[in-house]
């Protein structure tokens, strides 16, 4: 069975993600059909518009998509899989397509979006949102990195929001997602489907017709939402998370030592010491970069991830392979991570990892203009 179902209805193009055990990670396999299906549908002018949902073990909805298939990742780490090396390639070339789209592209954001999921749907001309949304780039938990395009969305938010989003991990929901500039568009759950029958119905109008009634429907709520700053952000975040280093953040939080101080210092805790200066990093040179060129400094660093070779790690000795072991496969939840605390990383240790290992004319990511 396909993990990515598709028809056409009208002048639409109509995309579920359907592989719900496994919360629509996306697999190489699905990379690859979402890649065809929309360059298919680009170069077709009977094709107005395109929209994407998840599934759930019961039904459509309810579930977007949990990221990357970080199983696949692990195994193929240990194997030697060229596979690894295609995946990431191919899926940032996806992610730089849909943002360059040239026809509406609407994302359904219910449920769990995260990691790969933000992928395919940060680029979006409509990103909806609901009450059961749960959004993350929780990469950091996995000794990786908010990848897909994180260095450039996250970094565009608003204050130093995205600092705080890349290096916590922390869930948001539906209307923390407009406020902080990730979502554009707030609807119930239950009115989902009533949304895409609108935006599929055969009924000869066009497609900007039906997605300019779909953004006036939820217009109210999606301004209400805009208007709520999230409670976890008040100033200290801002002055916390706008700091230069990681270690002075650490301090900062120590100081405060209590409520969402205490709660953010616990979480960067028990992250990988090492990848929260990376991510850093990260961040602060994405913000002036532009989408093709953060993807290509983002292939460099997931290389580096996995081959760690300025460190002498690699494989199964990886911050990446150790941290999805923890969380995913052995489930201990106990990461032995290298080095072990925070104070610990030099900048020796993090500047290697902005270094391409390609040549300019051999990167992998060339072609994205």
């Amino acid at each position: 069975m396909s993990h990515v179902l598709h028809e056409v209805v009208g002048s639409v193009g109509l995309i579920t993600l359907n592989r719900p055990e496994a919360l629509n990670a996306l697999s190489l396999a699905m990379v690859r059909d979402l890649s065809a299906l929309l360059r298919k549908w680009r170069d077709d002018d009977s094709i107005e518009a395109v929209a994407v949902r998840g599934s759930n073990k019961s039904g459509v909805f309810g579930a977007f998509c949990a990221g990357g298939d970080i199983r696949f990742f692990h195994q193929a780490a240990l194997a030697g899989d060229p596979q690894l090396e295609d995946f990431f390639t191919e899926e940032y070339t996806l992610n730089h397509l849909i943002h360059h789209y040239p026809k509406p592209y609407v994302a359904f954001m219910d449920g769990i979006v995260m990691g790969g999921g933000m992928g395919i749907s940060q680029g979006a001309s409509l990103r909806i949102v609901t009450e059961r949304t749960k959004m993350a780039m929780p990469e950091t938990l996995i000794g990786l990195f908010p990848d897909v395009g994180g260095g450039y969305f996250l970094s565009r938010c608003p204050g130093h929001v995205g600092e705080y989003l890349a290096l916590t991990g922390q869930v948001i929901h539906g209307g923390d997602a407009i406020a902080v500039g990730l979502a554009d568009a707030l609807a119930t759950s239950e009115s989902l489907p009533e949304l895409w029958a609108l935006l599929s119905a055969a009924d000869g109008r066009r497609a900007a017709e039906k997605i300019s009634d779909i953004r006036q429907r939820t217009l109210a709520a999606s301004r209400a939402a805009e208007a709520v700053k999230p409670v976890w952000r008040d100033a200290s975040l801002d002055a916390v998370f706008g700091l230069p280093t990681v270690p002075a953040m650490v301090e900062a939080l120590a100081r405060a030592g209590e409520g969402w101080s205490a709660q953010t210092l616990a979480t960067l805790r028990q992250r990988s010491p090492l990848m929260l200066h990376v991510v850093l990093e990260q961040l602060r040179r994405g913000r002036g970069l532009s989408l093709s060129n953060d993807l290509r400094m983002e292939r460099d660093l997931v290389r580096h991830c996995f081959h760690t070779k300025h460190l002498h790690r690699s494989g199964a000795s990886s911050e990446t392979v150790e941290g999805i072991r923890a969380l995913a496969v052995d489930k201990d939840h106990q990461p032995r991570w290298q080095p072990a605390r925070i104070e610990d990383i030099t900048a020796e240790m993090v500047a290697p990892f902005f270094v391409s290992p390609w040549p300019v004319e051999g990167h992998p990511l060339q072609h994205l203009t």
